[in-house]
């Protein structure tokens, strides 16, 4: 099982430049490499294969004065890197995307390199730990967690961000496979998510989404602030930065929330069941695409995912059409506008919240698509249409979990 650690570093004002400069040779090499690949098939007629680019490498030393400052194996990476991202233009490009070819890349979109296999280690001097770089420096650390013992160091990556803060990101590797799912899951849960109510379960527990206007509005006085600088001046660069942290601030909290509500239901499920969005799709869409963009759905599903698979919990993705308007109850489908809050069905008379009821429909086509049974009509009781748990997106902050404390206490006094 792979895992990352991020943390964040400390340098000094000299190991920043250090680092700012080692970066930029990254840079210049990728976009030498960029050329030369380009050069290369304009004389061949094809593609230069990656390990051609790296045998390059020593040549280029000669000549190119500060290539020798830099790790040899961070200069592989950096070929590697161009590659990789060859790679994802063709599989677009197979998939009928019409995309185009790599582009120069200046300092501002440069803002990573990594260490692989070798040339980095932990260590601890003076009592701080550190982060010991080959070429470069060693580089106070905050360890703010500890990685496990059994952890095999595969790689780490080193990145600036927009603040101007650096991190490092452990590309971490563990012996241990990961539990496999269970053949008969028992407690099984299908997730709606929407906009005001971020996530509604089918065990009557509706989320709310997380209230980030306060910082919503800083980052709009901080931005007009930002509009009245002289472009370039030292002004502008100070409170280019302040947006720079608006920005981190807001993913942060965001990505806060998303991770403890995953990990939520990951833990407590043997089996969740959610909807394949289509979020870029509906990014496209005129209408209500900047709450789209702020809920981050895609991002809660990748989240939910991968944590599902390293609890032993089955993941169903399952299509979203219908789910809203067929009844949970008798499947019958009606039509309803986005404002219109409750499930009435005219056929049965269920009566449910719009959500409850979708939940509902995902969890049953998700045990469907597993093969472990079609789950039974809930009855109206069941899906609470009035009585619904409604749990404040605080809580899942503060707790991690939106009812994992009522849990335990009715566990405890069974």
């Amino acid at each position: 099982m792979f895992y990352a650690y991020k943390y964040r570093l400390e340098p000094s004002d000299a190991h920043q430049e250090e680092l700012d400069r080692h970066r930029d040779i990254c840079r210049q090499l990728y976009n030498h490499t960029r050329y030369r690949l380009n050069e290369y098939r304009n004389e061949h007629g094809e593609l230069p294969s990656m390990t051609t680019l790296r045998s390059e490498l020593p040549d280029l030393k000669q000549w190119w004065d500060g290539l020798s400052d830099v790790y040899s194996k961070v200069l592989q990476a950096v070929v590697e890197r161009l590659f990789d991202n060859l790679s994802s233009l063709s599989a677009l490009k197979e998939n009928g995307y019409s995309v185009g070819a790599l582009k120069w890349k200046p300092p501002r979109e440069f803002r990573s390199f990594t260490y692989n296999q070798s040339g980095f280690k932990l260590d601890k001097k003076g009592g701080q730990p550190v982060l010991s770089l080959s070429k470069l420096a060693d580089i106070p650390i905050r360890l703010h967690r500890a990685i496990p013992d059994d952890a095999n160091l595969k790689q780490v990556t080193l990145k600036k961000e927009p603040t101007g803060e650096w991190f490092a990101t452990f590309g971490v590797e563990m012996d241990r496979e990961p539990p496999e799912p269970p053949e008969n899951p028992e407690r099984c849960v299908g997730i709606d998510v929407g906009i005001l109510t971020y996530a509604h379960d089918t065990d009557g527990h509706a989320v709310e989404s997380l209230d980030l206007s306060d910082e919503h509005e800083r980052l709009e006085r901080e931005q007009r602030k930002l509009s009245r600088k002289q472009h370039g001046s030292n002004n502008w660069e100070k409170q280019r930065r302040q947006v720079a942290e608006c920005h981190a601030d807001l993913r942060r909290k965001r990505r806060d929330f998303l991770h403890k509500l995953s990990r939520y239901y990951a833990r407590e499920y043997d089996l969740v069941a959610v909807e394949d969005l289509n979020v870029a799709g509906m990014m496209e869409s005129p209408s209500n695409s900047r709450n789209t963009a702020s809920a981050a759905w895609r991002t809660f599903l990748s989240m939910l995912e991968c944590k599902c698979e390293r609890e032993g919990t089955h993941f169903v993705a399952v299509t979203p059409r219908g789910t809203t308007k067929e009844c949970a109850s008798c499947g019958v489908e009606t039509d309803k506008p986005l404002w219109v809050r409750e499930h009435s069905c005219p056929a049965c008379g269920f009566e449910a919240d719009r959500d409850a009821n979708a939940a509902w429909n995902i969890l049953s086509r998700g045990l469907q698509d597993v093969g472990v049974g079609h789950s039974e009509s809930p009855p109206v009781e069941t899906a609470l249409p009035t009585g619904t748990t409604s749990v404040p997106a605080k809580r899942v902050i503060e707790a991690g979990s939106p009812d994992l404390k009522e849990r335990a206490a009715s566990a405890a006094s069974e």
